[in-house]
């Protein structure tokens, strides 16, 4: 079956966001001190890097989802703390990195303050760089706009795992964010959480910002 290599629709992501300069400071704890909320809309435009074993990969944060606390009932903090859930309570900057069904890692920033267990997942990115090593850790995906367009995607295309980097510094560790170049208002849309279950009372929240008509946002 063969590969698609387009990633950009030139009619969704304007020129003058799509090909502005990427800074590659990388981003300080401080940047993840504050409201959640606040934390995940910053974050569109950012750069998700992880090296493994020598090799880098990159990718442009498209979407991402906040979870506030043992108040939110889609939060894992919502059931207290708990060895799994340890890793939410810890100081702003680090990552949180936790399995689901069993089968595929989710990788998370750490938000707030130290003892307020809040984090942004990170739901999608746009492949920069890396993108064979993407397509080796994913040799089913057919477009690589799919590459990384969901949260355990994108962590088998960067090679994330909990095992590697939960708990992990993300300003000086092998899993780093990076400053790169802020989303214009106009690009950003924010919806409600997606892939709930029906029955949980905090579904309807409208805590996921996405990069507006992105091509590489999860479905």
């Amino acid at each position: 079956m063969s590969r698609s290599r387009v990633v950009i629709d030139r009619d969704a992501a304007p020129p003058e966001w799509a090909a502005r300069r990427l800074s590659l400071a990388v981003l300080p704890p401080r940047f993840y001190a504050r409201a959640t909320e606040q934390v995940a809309r910053a974050m569109l435009g950012t750069i998700l890097e992880c090296t493994v074993n020598g090799v880098r990969t990159r990718g442009r944060i498209v979407e991402t989802e906040a979870y506030l606390g043992e108040h939110d009932a889609a939060c894992h903090a919502a059931i207290g703390r708990t060895p799994r859930t340890e890793g939410l309570y810890g100081p702003p900057g680090t990552a949180y990195v936790y399995r689901i069904y069993g089968m595929y890692w989710c990788a998370n920033a750490v938000t707030r303050r130290k003892g307020w267990p809040a984090a942004v997942l990170i739901r999608a990115l746009e492949p920069l760089e890396g993108v064979d090593a993407m397509w080796a850790r994913r040799p089913k995906a057919t477009r690589e706009r799919d590459l990384c367009a969901g949260p355990g995607r994108l962590c088998d295309a960067l090679g994330i795992s909990g095992h590697a980097h939960h708990g992990a510094w993300l300003h000086t560790s092998a899993l780093r964010i990076l400053q790169g170049a802020p989303i214009p208002e106009r690009l950003v849309a924010r919806t409600a959480r997606i892939g709930m279950n029906p029955t949980n009372a905090a579904r309807d929240w409208p805590l996921r910002w996405i990069v507006r008509g992105h091509p590489c946002v999860s479905k």
